[in-house]
């Protein structure tokens, strides 16, 4: 009898494990703590729980997770709400699952010496690094929001594409660069310099700040009943992992090195990436809220001539997962 009872037992565990849902999360970058809830989330079980089979696909410069997407290698996405606009204006049907990220962690750092005090004054004739691959767009909506153009002269901007360091400002090449509060702008002191040596304007100050690190997956996903139901408790178990992370840092920064195959990470520079973007997170319970999304789409349909996006969105954020994971 022992032996048919721990049979049943073992019968019982392998059909649970044969019945667990399948998903795939592409993130928007490397390995690093601005990830850390899904990497606690699978540490701790709490995927395992909901009955998930997550795979974590790391990012990086040479990958598009909205094209990961359209090519059927993900079911959900990491991504910025400006960039995933921009695509769904071209054509891919991406839709807001939900959105972890309450603030936008975006901003320019500039050299004190170059003379920058205010962006309404000080900008023009300047040269400002910019990060592309889609990361552009709320670089774009703001200098068109300050009447200004990309395209160089003393009335305009030169911009300088900006690879994914901290370069141009160590080297002078430009006066102001691309920094996020919890990345870059470190790169930048840890290099040598001090705050006293820099000033920064954050996206969230001037009035320019659009949503960062959503979730958004295909609309053709969202169709699929079950599908819903496996993102639902996706949503749920990365909350809880963002929770733990925010407060337990140095944790959720040890778990990230434990998934870092590159070894270029630090356990210091990562648990102050995470403290900074439990700041981020702060006040998020996954669900979209919809005054910060008509503020986002109002900022890239303000660009004058040339908007990010032209058309305010139809469908473009759903619900209905978050409120299955809040139940």
């Amino acid at each position: 009898m022992k032996r048919i009872m721990l049979g049943s037992v073992a019968c019982a565990i392998m059909g649970s494990a044969a019945a667990a849902e399948e998903l795939t999360l592409q993130l928007k970058w490397v390995t690093q703590a601005q990830f850390a809830g899904y990497y606690v989330a699978e540490a701790k079980g709490f995927y395992d729980r909901e009955g998930l089979d997550l795979t974590i696909l790391a990012g990086g410069p040479d990958i598009a997770p909205t094209q990961v997407l359209a090519g059927g290698g993900a079911d959900v996405i990491v991504e910025w709400m400006p960039a995933a606009l921009a695509a769904r204006e071209k054509g891919l049907p991406l839709v807001n699952i939900a959105q972890p990220f309450k603030a936008s962690g975006m901003m320019l750092t500039c050299l004190k010496e170059s003379g920058i005090e205010t962006p309404e004054t000080d900008f023009a004739g300047k040269t400002l690094g910019v990060w592309f691959s889609g990361n552009e767009y709320p670089f774009l909506s703001w200098m068109s929001t300050l009447g200004l153009s990309t395209e160089g002269g003393e009335d305009g901007v030169t911009v300088l594409k900006q690879g994914f360091n901290v370069d141009p400002l160590l080297q002078k090449q430009a006066a102001c660069i691309s920094t996020m509060t919890y990345n870059e702008y470190w790169q930048v002191i840890d290099a040598g310099l001090t705050p006293d040596d820099l000033i920064t304007f954050k996206y969230e100050d001037q009035g320019v700040a659009t949503l960062e690190d959503g979730l958004y997956a295909l609309e053709t996903t969202l169709q699929d009943e079950d599908k819903v139901e496996a993102l639902a408790k996706f949503v749920r178990a990365s909350m809880k992992g963002w929770e733990y992370a925010a407060a337990n840092p140095e944790e959720a920064a040890e778990i990230v090195l434990d998934n870092d195959m590159t070894g270029a990470q630090t356990l210091e520079h990562q648990t102050r990436m995470m403290t900074e973007i439990a700041k981020l997170t702060e006040g998020s319970d996954g669900t979209l809220d919809q005054a910060d999304y008509q503020r986002t789409v109002d900022i890239l349909m303000a660009g004058g001539s040339d908007p990010v996006i032209e058309a305010a969105p139809e469908g473009a954020f759903t619900t209905v997962v978050t409120d299955k994971a809040l139940q």
